[in-house]
This record gives C-alpha cells, structure tokens and sequence, in this order.
C-alpha cells in the first residue's frame, strides 16, 4: 500500500483510499489506471440543491428536477408495458415512467432510496416524469456534506461500478480523499505565459472545482481551464504534425495535367459546377508544388466529389504516378470502383478493386501487379494499408468519409508512398468548430453547389396512422413510372432483429401491399455480385420498389427514384438521414421523403425529426446532430488517435478552441521543438499524455 505522502499522478488508482485492486479492475475498463485518470474522470451533471423543484411546485412543460423518496415501483402491463416509479416529498407524489427498457429499469429502484429525477413534466392522473433522467442521492448518509452540499457531483458509472459501490455517491467519496492527499501539489501543465494570455486557473485549483465547486463562478473557471487545456493538446498536436509536413517532407510536384483529364472533363455529360471548377483549381495548385498535399474536400451528398476525386486521380497517372482511393466500408468502395470504372471506359487507365474477401489466386494477382506498377488506380477499405501492400510509385491517395479513419491510420496510409499527396473528402458537412479539431492539419475547399436542375427534396413526418396513405402515395408515384425506396434500419447490436424486420417488411410489401410491381431486396449480408445486380437493376428502372438496409446510404445514383420511406425514422442518426434522403431528389421531377415514425419519441428523436423537416443545409443538420450527439458518436472518432473529448464541447466551445489553436500555433511558431526553460512543462506533458494517443509527435 502507497504511504500517505506518496500518493502522485502517476500512482496506480488501485492504491487509492476506498480503491483497492477489484474496485480498479473495473475501473480499467472505463481507462481509469492512475491517480491522474481518476481526477479526470469528470462528472456528467451537477445537482444544485438550491434550485431542486418541490413537487407541489412542478409546472407541465417545465424541466425540473425533484429530490423524493422511492415509495412504490413496478411493471404495470397492458398494451404496452410500462415502469412506474412513486416517489414523495413533504410536499406531495409524483410518477416516474418508463416505456422503454422496461426489463431493465424494474431492477434499479428499491423503496426508501432517496433519488433525484430530472426530466419534463406532463401530467397523467398527476404530475408525471416520463423517462427522467435519474440520480440515488444516498440512503445510509443523508446527513453528509459529500451527497448533500449545494452543489452534488454526478458521475457517470456502469453497471459493474455501480455493484461494486462506485456509483455516484462512490466516486464523490473516492474522489474527495484523493484530491485532500494531493491538495495544491498537482503539477501544473501550462506555462505561465499561457496561463496569464488566457487568465486560466491552476491546475489543482480547477480539479477541485470541478469536483467539489463551491459556487458556479469557481465551476465556470474550472470548466474554462480544463476545456482550454483539453483544446490545446490536440491543437498542439496538429500545428506540430502541420509544421513538420511544411518543412521536413517534400512530395511530388505533378508538373503536367496531360491530355486524360482534359479528355475526362470533356466527355462528362453534363457541365461542371462552377464549385467543382474553383475546387479542381485549388486542388491542381496544390498538386503543382513539392509539398505534400493535405487537403479536406467536403461537399454534400450529390454536389460531385467523386468527379473532382478522379481529375485529381488521372493528374497523378499523367504524371506516371499511382492512386489509391479508400473508403470506409466495402459496399462503398465497391461503389466508388463502378463509378471510377465507369467513368474511364474507353480509356487506358488500369482501375482494380482490393477487398478482404478477393480469393487469395486474385489478391495475389492484384498486389504483384500494384508493386510493379502495372495497376494505375487502386480503389478499396483499410485492406489498402495493411502489410503486404505495397506500391511501385503511390503518388495520391484519396480517402472518402476521412471522419471514419483516425489519424493514424491516415499516417500509415501515407507511409506506403514518398509522401503522396492526399485529398480526403466528406459528404457530411462538418462545423467549423470540429473541423478545425479534426482536420487542423488540412486545408479545407467546399463544394457548395449542388448540380444544376436539381431540386429540394420535400420531406415530411408522419405517423402509424398514416401508412395506407403513404403506401397509396408510393403507389401514385410508381405508376407515373417513377421509383420508391423504403428503407429499414439496421443496428449493430440487434442486427439479426433488423434484418428480419426488413426482411418481414419485404415479404409483406411485395405480396401483399404491391403486389403488382416489381419490388426488391437488398441488404448488408448478400453476396457482392447479388447486391450489384439487384442496384443495377433498380438503376436500369426494372425494379419498381427496393425495399432495402442503410446499405443504400452509400451509394445507388437513380434519378428515376422520387420516393423514399424511412421506416422506424426516430432509430437513426441525423446525418444518417439526411445522407439517405441525398439518394432522391437526383432528377427533373419533385421528390418527397417521408420520415415514419412509432410510438413515444424521445426529446433528441423528436429534434432529429423536426431539423430533418424544417431544413436541407448540410452545415445545419451537422451543427445539430454535434449538439445531440457529440462528436464521439457523430464521427466514430472513438478509436486510437482519436478525439475522445473529455470536457470540451465541440458545439459549444468554438471561442476557446479558437483562443486554444492561436496559443498552440504560436507556441510552435516560436519554440519548434519546445526547448525553452518557460515550456518544458507542456513539452512535458505533451510527451507523457499524448504520445500514446497520438503517436509520436511528428506522425508523418
């Protein structure tokens, strides 16, 4: 056991008072491996005492939230089975429902907990909360300062933590012991020149403030501090990776466009937007020069990516260099190979596929052509940056949807070529905010035009109720000779379930509610060749309905389509859904989507629903999704290398991010390789917390 006067930063989280090493055992699961990762496990929310609502006080349409005694719970069956909880105060009852999860939640509540719910009130027979967010004060300590002090730190916690007493009322005891062993003596991270330009508390002023505050000015200084120094890490991070690009590595210089890009441009079918044009010109000024390319081209679903992508391509293969284009998922790259394919017919640019599931006889085939340089373009999934994959003379590669490829898999893809430049595109508009986190390395071009003769798709919401007017509006529409989608979701964790339910709803839609059209399948799980033949035929118009998973959010270009049914809207992202409704509105005639929704929607559903309605900007729909969702979620960045934003919040934080990327540019504007006395504390700490998160500190 640790003597009382060595407990530091770096001490196992095992040896802390209250710990011990089954508590962090469990503790290793949530990244909790020292006394520095415990006092960065931060509360969620905070309870302020002073401004709880006695029950007698509750006003409907009003978020508030009651502190009452558990005085009844149980399942309560009929149509729908529902979670009712009873609790009191001196003051008067309250219901607490849940519809949902309802196995689950039968399991929390014990009569005589003292709980804090948080939630809208309604009323039903009463004051009701439905769904409320919810907090066990303490049942054996009422009395103590810790759990009822005026503001009560509320962290989050699993359900092993909770078993094993580390709920909220564990951690704050937890907690306060190790912050009174280390008091003032947590080492500081920011120089003084920082911490006075931007007027930031200390460090272990600002711990214990954020655990324990006082007031809500001292809480607002700590959150500030600890939001800045979370910021300006990761900027730190891209100023130094942005800095050693510029002056260490020197790339191609693609001197000539050549005749195939020309020839490209001039057989397209269509005239280029003058966004595809002001960005080919950004991106061939970029090409020209010796340094490497870093740029980030975003552009919504149908504004012409892919177009620009393949100019940049064949540039590069003028030049007698190689390209690889990568995606996120097979199915897309799939996509991408058809359309590239497509695009080059008639040319003699070499384009293959490099998938996981190729026979080994085709795999070796392609990878001996690749490193003798017999392959030109090389479209693919991350298998384009595994071992074994090497190239003759990889000059540009090309990622689409960069948000779904950490950092360091970007810099191992760049490490197949002599610095290749590299152009990643996105079709899900990012904020301003979490592109300067995610891409402060990259420059930005924006195709903000959609193609002309394009028009706004219309979209609607309907409920249950409304199915057989939907279906006869689909009917209408098909029988204009026009095309439907109807699309199901499909969850990870309960993917057989879904699957059936699109499969189900397959069965019924063709035999028994179109029973004179033509109506398909398609899903994740069939073969390559079934689900390119199925998209074929539904884009060769011999398909009337394809009734289909998110497959389709990545990829089938029809125009004829001018309907698409979301089935279970209220399930799915809000940039899921605006990316499948990019899939109609691609020809001449008016396009509807329709949102269908079942049963009770939660607050975030009802947001997603209603944005999706009321707007078609990209920009916007990103701006509200961040806010619902952070961008943990929002852009899988939950992996290695990635943001894992502890405090910081990217929809709302964008003056110290701001505030943040000038210190950390400035800092290595000044002082490179941060050598000077006045900064060995950030040299220090950049070292220590972030080497392993993000590599080392110049990633290629």
């Amino acid at each position: 056991m640790a003597s009382q006067t060595t407990l530091t930063l770096d001490t196992p989280v095992q040896y802390v008072k209250g710990i011990g090493p089954k508590r962090a055992a469990l503790l290793a699961r949530v990244d909790v491996a020292t006394v520095e990762d415990l006092l960065f496990y931060l509360p969620r929310r905070y309870l302020d005492r002073s401004r709880i609502t006695t029950i007698r006080s509750l006003r409907v349409g009003e978020e508030a939230t009651v502190v009452a005694k558990v005085l009844a719970c149980g399942v309560k069956k009929g149509r729908r089975n529902r979670y009712i909880v009873t609790v009191g105060d001196d003051t008067g009852i309250l219901q607490c429902v849940w519809f949902q999860a309802v196995s689950y939640m039968s399991g929390v509540f014990h009569v005589g907990e003292t709980v804090a719910f948080s939630g809208k009130v309604t009323m039903y027979r009463g004051p009701q909360l439905v769904h409320p967010e919810y907090d066990k004060i303490s049942d054996d300590d009422q009395s103590s300062p810790l759990h009822t002090g005026g503001i009560i730190p509320m962290y989050p916690s699993t359900e092993a933590l909770s078993r094993s007493g580390l709920d909220s009322r564990g951690f704050r005891r937890v907690l306060r012991g190790a912050l009174d062993r280390l008091g003032e003596t947590v080492p500081e991270t920011l120089s003084e020149d920082i911490l006075k330009n931007q007027r930031l508390v200390p460090l272990g002023r600002a711990l214990e403030n954020i655990h324990f505050p006082k007031d809500w000015r001292l809480f607002s200084e700590a959150q500030r501090r600890l939001k800045f120094e979370e910021l300006f890490f990761i900027q730190l991070f891209l100023a130094f990776h942005r800095k050693n690009r510029d002056v260490e590595q020197k790339g191609i210089a693609f001197s000539r466009v050549g005749d195939r890009p020309k020839t490209f441009i001039e057989g397209l079918p269509f005239d280029m937007t003058d966004a595809q044009k002001r960005v080919l010109g950004e991106i061939r000024e970029d090409m020209k020069t010796r340094q490497s390319m870093n740029r980030l081209l975003q552009g919504d679903v149908g504004s012409g990516k892919t177009v620009v992508a393949v100019v940049a391509m064949l540039v590069a293969v003028e030049n007698g260099y190689q390209a690889a284009l990568m995606a996120p998922t097979e199915i897309l790259a799939e996509q991408h190979f058809r359309t590239v394919r497509r695009c080059l017919e008639g040319s003699d640019v070499r384009v293959v596929l490099l998938k996981g599931g190729q026979k080994s006889a085709k795999r070796r085939t392609i990878l001996k052509n690749l490193a003798e340089g017999e392959i030109d373009i090389v479209v693919g999934t991350h298998a384009l940056v595994q071992e074994g994959v090497t190239y003759k003379n990889l000059g540009l590669v090309v990622i689409d949807e960069q948000h779904r490829f950490g950092v360091m898999q970007r810099a191992h893809l760049r490490l197949k070529g002599v610095h290749p430049d590299v152009l990643v595109m996105t079709a899900t508009p990012i904020p301003r905010t979490l592109a300067l986190t995610l891409y402060g390395d990259l420059d930005v071009s924006v195709l903000d035009e959609l193609p002309k003769g394009r028009r706004p798709v219309r979209t609607v919401w309907r409920k249950e109720e409304s199915r057989q007017a939907i279906y006869q509006f689909i009917r209408d529409e098909v029988q204009k000779n026009r095309q439907a989608y109807i699309v199901y979701p499909l969850v990870e964790e309960s993917e057989k379930m879904d699957l059936a339910d699109a499969t189900a709803g397959y069965e019924n839609l063709a035999r028994h509610v179109f029973p004179e059209f033509r109506v398909a399948l398609l899903h994740g799980r069939m073969k390559s060749e079934e689900k390119e033949d199925v998209m074929r035929s539904f884009q060769d118009g011999e398909i009337h309905i394809l009734v289909s998973t998110t497959v389709v959010e990545v990829g089938v270009d029809v125009p004829n389509a001018t309907v698409m049914l979301i089935e279970h809207a209220e399930r799915f992202g809000l940039t899921q859904l605006h990316q499948l409704r990019g899939r109609i509105g691609r020809g001449a005639e008016l396009s509807t989507c329709i949102l269908l929704t079942q049963g009770f929607l939660s607050e975030d559903a009802l947001k997603r629903v209603q944005t999706m309605v009321e707007t078609h900007d990209g920009f916007r729909i990103a701006e509200v999704d961040l806010q619902i969702r952070g961008p943990g979620e929002l852009f899988g960045t939950r992996q290695h290398g990635s943001l894992n934003l502890r405090i910081a919040n990217l929809a709302t934080d964008g003056r110290i991010l701001d505030e943040a990327r000038k210190e950390a540019l400035r800092l290595v504007d000044e002082d490179p390789h941060l050598e000077k006395q006045e900064n060995r504390r950030i040299r220090q700490t950049y070292q220590k917390r972030h080497r392993e998160r993000f590599g080392l500190m110049h990633v290629g």
